[in-house]
């Protein structure tokens, strides 16, 4: 973060990095502290810690899915494009810093649905099975919806397993993302 942020921008930035790495459980001392902002100029900038929680997921997702999803001028098949988004995973879980899918953490941690960041994070993790919902159906696959959110699945699950097993994903996401498109016909 540059030094020119503003105490909006600063907070949003420590909100997403805390809230990713020591949970939405963080308080709001330690979140103004590690902004550089007072705890009256956040309540001046935002309602809440919800509305903080919300909007610091809405910020990272476009950062995430940029992580994860193929770039506009990428040509290949749907297929190598959504094994693509897999192995991208792998990579990411590989780096050691990795703490499972952001969208996924929060919706978990916060448990109420009508949370404003579940609300964030629902919406978030929808771009991903609409991603695939998109390639599938350009592959010209049966059933595309399904199929979409079994990958949706396998991607949530490796992410999971990446955190609880505390280790790389060695491929185990790829080649069962290969193994549901292999089953759909999807070349």
């Amino acid at each position: 973060m540059t030094t020119s942020a503003t105490p909006r921008e600063r907070l949003l930035s420590a909100a997403g990095e805390l809230f990713y790495r020591d949970g939405m459980g963080i308080g709001v001392d330690a979140l103004c502290k590690a902004a550089g902002v007072s705890k009256k100029s956040m309540y001046q900038l935002f309602r809440s810690k919800d509305e903080v929680i919300a909007e610091s997921l809405a910020g990272s997702g476009p950062v995430y899915e940029a992580a994860l999803l193929p770039g506009p001028d990428d040509r290949r098949p749907p297929r190598e494009r959504i094994l693509g988004v897999f192995e991208r995973q792998d990579l990411m879980a590989a780096e050691g810093n990795f703490l499972g899918c952001p969208f996924v953490s929060a919706a978990v941690e916060l448990k109420d649905p009508e949370h404003p960041g579940s609300v964030v994070a629902r919406r978030l993790k929808q771009h991903l099975t609409d991603f695939f919902q998109a390639e599938l159906v350009a592959a010209e696959a049966e059933d595309p919806g399904t199929l979409a959110v079994q990958l949706t699945i396998v991607f949530d699950g490796t992410s999971a397993r990446a955190v609880v097993q505390a280790q790389a994903l060695a491929g185990i996401g790829t080649t069962t993302a290969a193994a549901l498109l292999d089953a759909a016909g999807v070349k």
